[in-house]
């Protein structure tokens, strides 16, 4: 039997540039959040930045945009994180012209740790509101993102190593 080995999607370090990462943060809807990324001196990608309520905001956003994924042969995302005890969402668009995401929220501990996310836990959101269709199929990939947007103002950071299909 043949065993997929695993495909990286993005591996944060020095050597490898953010070009194709966008900070999306409710100011786009006329909130006062603020959103960056960068790698930090030992090698990870950081997010972070501080969630404003104001103006009806709430949210920040990093995405990661890349050609069409044949992710058919996969059924989960593996990412390498390191938070700051609050909850985050890891997001993914099998086409970048949907207007809805997938969706699975978690949990982070203040340490590393590996969180497993079954294509078939990621539900359909649009603006905040599940949409009644299928959970992610899993057959292709555009777009992957992490989103932090508890409804409430707070600072936040995220360190980011790897994000894998398996």
């Amino acid at each position: 039997m043949f065993i997929q080995q695993p495909l990286t999607l993005y591996q944060f370090s020095t050597d490898n540039p953010l070009d194709n990462w966008q900070i999306l943060d409710d100011i786009v809807m006329g909130g006062q959040s603020d959103g960056h990324i960068k790698i930090n001196e030992d090698g990870h990608g950081e997010y972070y930045g501080h969630i404003s309520l104001e103006n009806n905001g709430g949210f920040s956003s990093i995405r990661y945009d890349f050609e069409t994924i044949d992710s058919s042969n996969y059924s989960c995302f593996k990412i390498r994180i390191k938070g700051d005890g609050k909850t985050y969402q890891f997001r993914v668009k099998d086409s970048r012209y949907n207007r809805y995401s997938y969706i699975f929220k978690f949990e982070t501990t203040g340490k590393w740790q590996t969180v497993k996310i079954p294509f078939a836990d990621m539900y359909a959101s649009f603006r905040g509101y599940r949409i009644d269709i299928p959970n992610f199929k899993g057959d292709q990939m555009e777009e992957i993102a992490f989103l932090i947007g508890n409804k409430k103002a707070e600072d936040f950071k995220l360190l980011i190593d790897t994000i894998t299909l398996e």
